[in-house]
């Protein structure tokens, strides 16, 4: 008999994963990535990639469910902009995306099954597994939203309200060359329930140079190993960062950044 119980949690979990909104969402999309990767690039193909966004979207409507956020029009978009795999933009997170004009406050509202998809998806790229800290990774900020590169400088110790299970907010400079730079853009991130959100504002904030870090940078740069160029820069860059978030809350514009960043988290619909 324990054969036939087996076979019966079996076939439950079949049935239980066979009805997830999520894992029906997933299936939908990469059915269509399937198809458009393989398609001709012509005015039929792109209109009928236009109806699969749309599709897309209403069924992550359903999924999320509701959402106002404030500053932000209340109609959204699938945050997948292309299903042609190799295409700029191609992976991003799963959900519902909003944008002011000019894309200068960008949010994606999702669930907690598909973030941990999504972050399975990305494991190859070394996208950390565990939420909490895949949401104080670079590669998180980078691979989630846009198309360009983000290179975290500090966290900001915002305030978590006590209905959600996550809120973290982080400092950076996203661009698609030099990432060194006065940091601006403030991303916050919270968990509450089954719904996650996630925002970005950019030239959110006015920051300054810190002389300490600079000193370090140019230390790391005038080393001789290692000869390749790039990677001197990249380990450069990383002792620049790390001086820059051990600095950060002494400087006089820390406090201010902070105070934006829990503004930032006030957006949201958190009950």
């Amino acid at each position: 008999m324990k054969w036939l119980a087996s076979l019966c949690l079996l076939v439950f979990a079949t049935i239980a994963h066979a009805a997830s909104p999520e894992q029906h969402y997933l299936d939908l999309r990469d059915r269509y990535i399937a198809k458009f990767s393989k398609a001709p690039e012509n005015d039929e193909t792109y209109k009928q990639h236009d109806a699969a966004l749309r599709e897309l979207a209403d069924v992550l409507r359903g999924l999320v469910g509701p959402v106002t956020i404030k500053g932000l029009p209340a109609e959204a978009k699938s945050s997948v902009d292309t299903l042609y795999k190799g295409d700029s933009g191609f992976g991003h997170l799963d959900g519902l995306a909003f944008a002011s004009e000019g894309d200068r406050m960008q949010a994606v509202v999702t669930t907690t099954p598909l973030l941990k998809h999504w972050l399975a998806e990305h494991r190859k790229d070394g996208m950390p597994q565990e939420t909490g800290a895949a949401l104080l990774s670079d590669r998180f900020y980078y691979a989630a939203i846009q198309d360009s590169a983000f290179a975290k400088y500090a966290e900001l110790p915002i305030a978590k309200p006590a209905s959600v299970s996550a809120a973290v907010a982080v400092l950076g400079v996203r661009g698609n060359g030099d990432l060194k730079g006065m940091p601006a853009e403030i991303d916050v991130v919270a968990i509450q329930g089954e719904r996650v959100y996630f925002l970005a504002a950019s030239r959110a904030v006015k920051t300054a140079e810190i002389p300490a870090c600079e000193k370090v940078w140019k230390q790391m740069m005038a080393r001789k190993v290692p000869q390749d160029a790039m990677a001197r820069e990249d380990q450069a860059m990383d002792a620049y960062t790390r001086c820059f978030a051990k600095e950060a809350p002494s400087q006089g514009w820390f406090a201010a950044a902070v105070r934006k960043a829990q503004s930032q988290l006030d957006l949201l619909p958190l009950r």
